[in-house]
């Protein structure tokens, strides 16, 4: 069963800089308590942080929040951005398996054991409706809220590969080409088929992670851009 610093580390780069991000724009106050925690792990005045511009403050989060470490703060990150953030994810959930919540998506009295057949359609549905990267992260997080996490679920994740982090995904079958039509010939000149034109593929645009932040000494300027 995956760690929440590992869901971090396992992850789409934009699904965990979005985090951050909604974080920052939303629940200010956790952000900066974010910065605390994680520069108070590696021995950092958080002011170092602050005052970095927002996009190097989000990646040396990511960064950071991936580490050993930090599986504490990870997890309650986590849990917050799903909870404010995704709400009617939660709730599906709850309600697709009949636990009563307070009506955005905190439950008190989780059972211990579910019926593997409305479980297996209510995430089925929830796949449907929300971005699957979001589904895999609230199952594994749901998961942490006991030890060794509820069999059904986990049995679950692993015979289903859109719920699994770093599953292959299966590959696009193409559409064969069209023959192309022959261009309409004078009776004079003799028939030319004309040839379809190659379709070029193109190459699935790689996303680059942004490159680590060195740690530096206290800034005396005052930061160019936006403070958290």
């Amino acid at each position: 069963m995956k760690q929440a610093h590992e869901l971090f580390q396992d992850m789409k780069p934009e699904t965990a800089l979005s985090v951050f991000q909604y974080l920052r724009d939303e629940q200010r106050e956790v952000y900066k308590a974010t910065i605390n925690s994680l520069a108070s792990n590696r021995k950092l005045r958080p002011v170092i942080i602050q005052r970095k511009p927002v996009t190097e403050q989000i990646n040396w989060i990511v960064k950071n929040v991936k580490l050993r470490g930090s599986g504490e703060v990870a997890a309650q990150v986590l849990q917050l951005w799903l909870l404010k953030g995704h709400t009617g994810l939660l709730k599906g959930f709850l309600d697709g398996l009949g636990i009563e919540h307070d009506g955005e998506g905190a439950a008190e009295d989780i059972p211990d054991d579910f019926d593997a057949k409305k479980l297996k359609s209510t995430v089925t549905t929830l796949l449907k409706d929300h971005d699957p990267e979001v589904v895999k992260t609230y199952l594994h997080i749901f998961q942490l809220q006991r030890s060794g996490g509820w069999p059904e679920i986990t049995s679950l994740i692993e015979a289903t590969p859109a719920l699994q982090f770093g599953a292959a995904a299966e590959p696009v079958a193409e559409k064969p080409a069209k023959p192309a039509k022959k261009a309409a010939k004078a009776e004079e000149a003799p028939a030319k088929a004309e040839d379809a034109p190659a379709e070029a593929e193109d190459a699935p645009a790689e996303a680059e992670e942004a490159p680590a932040e060195a740690e530096e000494a206290p800034a005396e300027a005052a930061p160019e851009t936006e403070k958290a």
